[in-house]
């Protein structure tokens, strides 16, 4: 059955990418060798690339890179390499590498990185890290990212906030959020908008009334909602074998998590999001001038532009609990990342593209038409100068700060984010106490973390020993 489903996936795939001539033959139908490149990106952030692509193509004259947009790249990108039949190269998040690599479905790059003009130290350390799992180095970075608070001056002002002056701590945003979050109720025989920070306790108690705006609300973040331990100081995975979802910072961030619901009500949150469609879009509350604050990456700028030209915006750092990071700036960071497979045809002309992408010069083009930053160390004055982002600079300023936290290095993290995801929506619609709903993910996850970990040592040394020799290709 196995054989079957993998076989089935394959003819599947084979038709998605017939699309491209990305797989005539191994040299195609030029005299180059023909490198195969699958990415996840598609609209402007595929075409930025596909530029790129086609640059470096025009560069040289002996390899063809043929670039291909893919949804679920992950998952046909598995199915491929099961089936002995991936492309040269990949775009993944660098939170797969733990778990692509484990699968065994990657190529360790060390030894070519070794030989070739790029290497750690070119890198903002903790993106670096982030391609790595194991001891090995499975990819490079292509663009990062990291999420910070974008809030909305105008709306500050209207509610007598100074609007350069965002919250720095939990309860100034607290404070702000009921200043911000606005209600429609019946007073005195009439319709009235008030802010809920004017209400009366008589009429918080009874909560009949409307949102109609919001200060902010925690689950519209652009990123994990399981993700607000990281400004409670909260470790998810002891880097070993043990998960952590008991963790003291992680039932802190669900208390928090839960505080709008019991403030404003379940009910209430629900029916002020059911009048709004998809984020990134005209129909989302921020974009749509109704949510005053929410969290996102250097990318929102471009979804600005889009939607809300006349949105009069600011960033920064969101506010973390107090002695978390000795004060530092917190921030959750990502990068894209570029793999190649493993039983990838043209290893080496594939790696070579891989080097021409953390080339200064073609990073900085890449990042400015994606509207993001590099990963790398060095940032040219020509680049924040020129970026049509302003606040790239407080970006990189986050990602550089020992504040900066990443999703743990952990091969079933999807696993474990799902089910903190199911836990907080537990949480969110006071279903469940945090320190229950959590105890519950301890208990499934470590179960099956203690089973991977089972199929891991049956292997390791195997295993450790094919990447070592995989290593010189």
């Amino acid at each position: 059955m196995l054989s079957l489903v993998v076989a089935t996936a394959s003819l599947a795939l084979c038709a998605c990418s017939s699309r491209s001539s990305s797989e005539v033959g191994e040299r195609g139908n030029t005299d180059r060798v023909v490198v195969s490149y699958w990415e996840k990106w598609s609209g402007y952030e595929a075409d930025a690339m596909r530029a790129i692509v086609d640059d470096f193509n025009r560069s040289q004259d002996r390899i063809e890179v043929r670039f291909l947009s893919v949804s679920q790249v992950d998952v046909k990108f598995l199915l491929a390499a099961s089936s002995g039949d991936p492309p040269d190269l990949a775009g993944l998040w660098s939170f797969s590498i733990p778990d692509f690599a484990e699968k065994n479905a990657l190529t360790p790059l060390d030894e070519a990185i070794a030989g070739s003009a790029v290497g750690a130290d070119d890198y903002i350390p903790l993106f670096f890290e982030l391609c790595r799992h194991r001891g090995f180095t499975w990819g490079l970075p292509t663009t990062p990212g990291c999420v910070g608070l974008f809030y909305n001056k105008k709306l500050f002002r209207e509610a007598g906030l100074d609007p350069e002056r965002p919250p720095r701590t939990l309860e100034e945003l607290h404070e702000m959020n009921r200043r911000l979050t606005l209600v429609e109720l019946e007073r005195e025989g009439r319709r009235a908008r008030v802010a809920f920070a004017d209400l009366t306790a008589a009429e918080r108690d009874r909560k009949r009334y409307s949102i109609v705006q919001v200060g902010h609300l925690p689950q519209n973040a652009g990123m994990f909602v399981s993700a607000w331990g990281n400004w409670f100081g909260a470790e998810y995975f002891d880097g070993d074998r043990t998960i952590l979802a008991n963790d003291p910072g992680l039932r802190a961030a669900y208390e928090w998590l839960r505080e709008p619901s019991v403030e404003f009500g379940v009910e209430q949150i629900r029916l002020f999001g059911a009048g709004f469609g998809v984020s990134q879009s005209a129909q989302s509350p921020f974009l749509g001038g109704s949510e005053a604050m929410i969290v996102q990456g250097p990318w929102m700028k471009n979804f600005i532009d889009q939607y809300a030209p006349g949105l009069e915006w600011g960033v920064a750092p969101f506010p973390a609990a107090a002695g978390v990071a000795d004060g530092a700036p917190v921030a959750l960071v990502e990068t894209d990342v570029i793999v190649i497979p493993r039983g990838a045809k043209h290893p080496r002309e594939a790696f070579e593209f891989i080097v021409y992408l953390q080339r200064q010069d073609v990073a900085e083009r890449l990042a400015l038409a994606q509207g993001k930053f590099t990963a790398l160390r060095r940032v040219t004055p020509e680049f924040e100068r020129n970026h049509p982002n302003p606040a790239v600079p407080t970006f990189i300023e986050l990602a550089r700060s020992p504040g900066a936290r990443a999703v743990p290095r952990l091969a079933i993290w999807r696993e474990y984010n799902e089910e903190l995801v199911v836990a907080a929506e537990r949480v969110l619609n006071l279903r469940a106490e945090p320190a229950e709903a959590l105890a519950e993910v301890q208990e499934r996850v470590q179960w099956r973390l203690d089973r991977v970990m089972r199929r891991w040592d049956a292997v390791k040394e195997r295993r450790l020993e094919e990447w070592r020799e995989h290593a010189h290709w």
